[in-house]
């Protein structure tokens, strides 16, 4: 989304841009889908052209993904997930006023790379909300927090009550395409050999009853660093290809990430070690302790936990940080009143931060439900 329509919109629904915002967002239900079939690392590997002396599990972290099986896709995904989310809320989706798309990836059936009509569109009509304003974001790995900022920015102005940010990432094509070129653990491909798939949903609404909601979001890109991680059709196979330079990407990324988080911690007058919860972007965990370690020492504090969920997941790109917090639901490892960060990294360079306190979302997963 451009700035200019960032500006417009508002303009033309009656709010104005330079207005303090009146209200806070909250996040009311989080969806997920995941694929059934599995890929170990091991057998990746195994299914290299050349013979590969890495074991990817040791490097990274990552035991197995999950991968589209046949008839599934960004589309399937996005839409199983908004499904999740709305089974979970106690929204209907007439509802929602507003959908957002913002996966990397856009396959809708086989290998198809939709660009016109945007999914988002293609995704409201599936779940029954016709009625919604719709579009689609690109922001590589930061796309569904991008798309989370940009919603919780038009119900903090008044124009919408509540709408959907939602994602289905049928990346594992880079995957398959680099087990034809990895050699050695300098291969520039070989971090797509760390990605999975996965479809996420989340539902924001206007906070009432005390909420504190979202409290605070902050991006930075910094597009000097932008041929650190290129990702482009394959010229040879269906699918994507995705290059990268891993060491010095997260050199970047981490120390860039730090002043976006100082930055969100100051504007709720919080340190870091009144974080409850920590989700930084699950990219292998060497590179999350080691990011982990940096940031204690240039904030000298620390989230309570840190969570990783690579061993069974693997990256699943844009929909990294809700698949991760999902989990945490499920397992009923969040309670009302604590306070999440969600760290984000993507190619562009791009950099995020993004605060909020845990409230009743809690009360519609675990075990019990």
């Amino acid at each position: 989304m451009s700035t200019d329509l960032g500006r417009a919109l508002p303009q033309a629904l009656g709010t104005s841009p330079g207005r303090e915002p009146s209200f806070r967002s909250r996040f009311e239900s989080l969806g997920l889908h995941l694929p059934a079939q599995r890929q170990t690392s091991r057998d990746l590997i195994d299914s290299c052209r050349h013979r590969v002396r890495i074991d990817l599990e040791r490097l990274t972290g990552i035991r197995e993904r999950r991968i589209c099986g046949e008839g599934e896709d960004s589309y399937t995904l996005a839409v199983d997930a908004a499904f999740d989310c709305l089974e979970h809320s106690r929204h209907e989706a007439r509802d929602l006023e507003m959908v957002v798309s913002c996966s990397i990836t856009r396959y809708k059936g086989a290998d198809v790379f939709s660009f016109e009509p945007p999914l988002s569109h293609a995704i409201k009509e599936a779940v029954g909300a016709s009625q919604a304003l719709n579009f689609d974001v690109s922001n590589a790995c930061a796309g569904m927090l991008t798309g989370v900022a940009i919603l919780d920015d038009f119900i903090r102005r008044g124009v919408v009550r509540c709408g959907m940010v939602v994602s289905g990432e049928k990346i594992s094509s880079i995957s398959q395409n680099a087990t034809r070129a990895v050699r050695t653990i300098l291969s520039s491909q070989l971090a797509s050999l760390t990605v999975g798939d996965a479809g996420s949903a989340v539902i924001l609404e206007r906070a009432e009853n005390g909420s504190r909601g979202i409290e605070a979001i902050e991006f930075a890109t910094y597009a000097e660093h932008d041929q650190l991680c290129i990702g482009k059709a394959c010229a040879t196979a269906p699918g994507a290809t995705m290059k990268t330079n891993p060491r010095k990407l997260h050199d970047v990324a981490i120390k860039a990430a730090v002043p976006s988080l100082a930055k969100a911690l100051e504007r709720c007058d919080l340190s870091l070690d009144e974080i409850d919860h920590l989700v930084p972007h699950q990219t292998s965990v060497r590179a999350i302790r080691a990011g982990q370690k940096h940031v204690q020492q240039e904030l000298g504090a620390m989230a309570k936990n840190v969570i990783v969920n690579l061993d069974a997941l693997g990256n699943t790109a844009s929909t990294t940080h809700f698949v991760a917090l999902y989990k945490q639901l499920q397992e009923g490892n969040l309670a009302p009143g604590e306070r999440v960060v969600l760290i984000c990294y993507a190619s562009g360079l791009v950099v995020g931060s993004l605060i909020f306190s845990v409230d009743e979302l809690v009360e519609g997963y675990g075990h019990d439900h």
